[in-house]
């Protein structure tokens, strides 16, 4: 499960705003500012896929290189 990061605003500019805070952050958009139908706007940041390096610990049982 991916951790979500949630904006809401009033307007689609507020929200827009929030949102590039969030990607300033090194986070990555999923859902652009969305009217989320007379309920205001919201928008959606992810964190970006961390691959492991050949170098980290794969834990116990993994085989070695």
């Amino acid at each position: 499960m991916a951790l979500r990061f949630t904006v809401q605003g009033d307007t689609e500019a507020e929200t827009a705003e929030g949102l590039r805070m969030l990607l300033s952050l090194g986070l990555e958009r999923r859902l652009p500012p969305t009217d989320m139908i007379s309920n205001g706007w919201m928008a959606r940041a992810v964190l970006p896929p961390v691959t492991p390096t050949p170098t980290e610990d794969r834990g116990p049982g993994a085989p070695s290189e």
